[in-house]
């Protein structure tokens, strides 16, 4: 006896028969829908060519030139980066960079972590401190630089008025060039811990609350728990939000430029101060890029070490 397969209803017969056979080629639609996809990619691809990759080219060829904006450039080759490597001004900046970086990242993962903690409540006036918190993030460099210039002043600053209450004799800050560098790091900090304080804020509320209440009906203790379930939760954006600072710290410029212009007695200078004035101040545009190029590199070895440092859990 033969049996026969139950007849498919009218729709399911007409998207049967409409349905190109696998292996065919791709309808029309879908081929016009990849188009468009590709369109969409290829405007920020080109805005991205146009404006980071060609002018990084040619800075990485300007390198190796004598190219001043005026008057005609010479092809020099590694004199640049042999000069560089000669050059004590270079080493200063790199001492000062690498101590405003061992001072800021670390600082700035305290500060943004700990507020995060403070501010994950759900509470109405956590929202409103998570606003006043991000608002130096928003503001000018300018106007956090001139209410810091007020607050840092010697003789009447807030923040040695504050000092002498408890019977400090606070220091001159930026005219001092032992506490110039701390004084910016202070700044820098307040100015940009909103923007990794947020980051946190989605890394804590992305922790399952089941794991707290099991912790505490374990007897844990609310050390217990930020050790052992938040900031292992949280290593992922530890990773971020250090590697982050880690790049900040190594390109800060405007803070040095505003505050104290490279001083006193050069303890402010900065790889970036410094490509600024070698660039736009002598106009020796070719040695600029070179050190723009090293600098590059530097980043890249320290992101690479703090991934290996910070990442080896994210995997």
């Amino acid at each position: 006896m033969t049996t026969t397969a139950p007849a498919a209803p009218p729709g399911e017969r007409a998207r049967t028969r409409s349905a190109p056979p696998l292996g065919n080629r791709p309808s029309r639609q879908w081929r016009i829908q990849e188009r468009w996809a590709w369109a969409f990619v290829a405007l920020p691809m080109a805005l991205f060519a146009i404006f980071v990759v060609i002018p990084a080219g040619m800075a990485l060829v300007m390198s190796f030139t004598s190219y001043s904006v005026i008057g005609e450039s010479q092809w020099l080759g590694l004199e640049n980066y042999r000069r560089l490597f000669l050059d004590p001004y270079f080493f200063i900046a790199l001492r000062n960079t690498a101590w405003y970086t061992l001072m800021f990242v670390p600082l700035g993962l305290v500060v943004a972590l700990a507020t995060a903690l403070l501010l994950n409540r759900n509470v109405r006036v956590s929202a409103l401190f998570r606003t006043f918190f991000y608002i130096p993030v928003v503001s000018s460099t300018v106007a956090t630089a001139t209410i810091w210039y007020w607050l840092l002043n010697p003789q009447f600053g807030m923040l040695n008025v504050a000092l002498g209450w408890f019977g400090i004799d606070g220091p001159a800050w930026l005219y001092d060039s032992q506490w110039a560098m701390p004084a910016i790091v202070l700044m820098s900090v307040w100015a940009g811990f909103g923007t990794n304080m947020m980051i946190y804020l989605g890394g804590l509320q992305g922790i399952p609350p089941q794991l707290y209440e099991a912790a505490r009906i374990d007897g844990a203790t609310w050390w217990q728990q930020f050790r052992y379930i938040t900031l292992p939760s949280l290593s992922r954006t530890t990773f971020l939000v250090s590697t982050l600072l880690v790049i900040g710290a190594f390109q800060v410029f405007d803070q040095a430029y505003v505050l104290t212009k490279g001083g006193p007695a050069n303890s402010t200078i900065t790889l970036v101060y410094y490509v600024y004035t070698q660039g736009f101040g002598n106009l020796e545009m070719g040695y600029a890029s070179a050190i723009s190029f090293v600098l590059f590199a530097i980043i890249a070895v320290f992101a690479v070490i703090n991934a290996r440092v910070t990442g080896k859990d994210n995997t």
